[in-house]
């Protein structure tokens, strides 16, 4: 509903203008470059609420400084049966088995070339449920290739723990088949565009050192951090009796953070910082941005925090960092 009122208040006139007045703060002193990409500010918003590439620009109104859109998928795909969607406003969490419910990449392409983007565009890109891992390969470079010409960035998806055996990906004979196909692909196109892989929070330290190693061997330009996660741990507030009944589902909000935060920590320490990383996770307020970027994020993300939050939490991130980066030259 959200979505389609976005849609129509961006064909009346002055619609989006009004909202980018309301919400949009403009900030030169945020602005910085990573990946070799200038973004006028850190804030971005994660991956899963513009599923289709569809709405890029009526989000990139609300002061984002990059909008990842997706997960894309080679074809199209229905998602995993409903109800799959649940919020847990005791904690200011959401549970989600989605499943990758998309309309395929071809269907994003077309938006792309219809609506140029006036905002940075990260594409998230998986593999279809349909595809077995072994030929996961092949899905993403499908995908890659049809988008590369209209993004400015790729995410490559293979944490999200509502696809049956999507995260077996990360394990580092599949992931480096996956990438290194990508990097070689990248090589016959003019334009560089950065590959970013997403990974999950729920990674032990041995599997998260094996893929920081590859990461700096092979060329990736950098690491979303994180996902969401599978443990209910965090959960204190929400009755043991509702979260028993929702079942099985990614956990996003206020309850991940910590973990979050730590795994950005970790990844940034562990590569001597030199692998630049997007801090996704639970962050539902300035301070939480800030400390995100304090572990050494790059940029960061929101997605649960723009849902319960509201769209004005973007803005009040750039006020605030603006603020104490003004405070701290003093």
């Amino acid at each position: 509903m959200i979505m389609s009122s976005l849609s129509v208040l961006s064909k009346i006139p002055l619609g989006s203008s009004i909202v980018r007045m309301m919400y949009r703060r403009n900030s030169p002193s945020l602005a910085k470059e990573v990946f070799g990409i200038n973004f006028p500010n850190p804030v971005g918003l994660a991956g899963g609420l513009d599923k289709n590439g569809e709405h890029y620009n009526d989000l990139g109104n609300f002061g984002f400084g990059f909008v990842e859109i997706g997960s894309l998928t080679p074809k199209p795909q229905d998602g995993n049966p409903k109800p799959r969607l649940f919020r847990l406003p005791e904690d200011k969490a959401i549970i989600n088995r989605m499943g990758i419910n998309n309309k395929g990449v071809k269907n994003a392409v077309e938006h792309l070339k219809k609506v140029k983007p006036d905002v940075i565009v990260a594409a998230n890109i998986s593999k279809n449920a349909t595809s077995i891992n072994e030929e996961a390969a092949k899905d993403y470079e499908t995908s890659f290739a049809l988008l590369y010409d209209f993004v400015d960035m790729f995410v490559v998806n293979v944490s999200c723990p509502n696809v049956e055996g999507l995260t077996n990906l990360q394990d580092i004979t599949f992931l480096s088949e996956i990438v290194d196909r990508l990097l070689d692909l990248r090589m016959y196109y003019d334009q560089y565009r950065p590959i970013l892989l997403k990974v999950s929070p729920d990674l032990s330290r041995q599997q998260l050192d094996e893929i920081i190693d590859y990461c700096l061997r092979s060329g990736i330009d950098g690491i979303v951090a994180g996902n969401t996660t599978r443990s209910r741990d965090t959960l204190v507030n929400t009755p043991a009796e509702k979260v028993e009944s929702i079942g099985k589902g990614g956990l996003s909000g206020a309850p991940v953070f910590k973990k979050n935060l730590e795994l950005v920590r970790y990844i940034c320490e562990k590569s001597g910082k030199n692998l630049p990383v997007i801090g996704v996770g639970g962050i539902m307020s300035p301070e939480q941005a800030e400390q995100m970027l304090k572990a050494g994020a790059s940029l960061v993300e929101i997605y649960t925090g723009f849902i319960y939050e509201g769209p004005a939490l973007v803005r009040k991130i750039n006020k605030y960092l603006e603020n104490a980066a003004r405070n701290g030259s003093k």
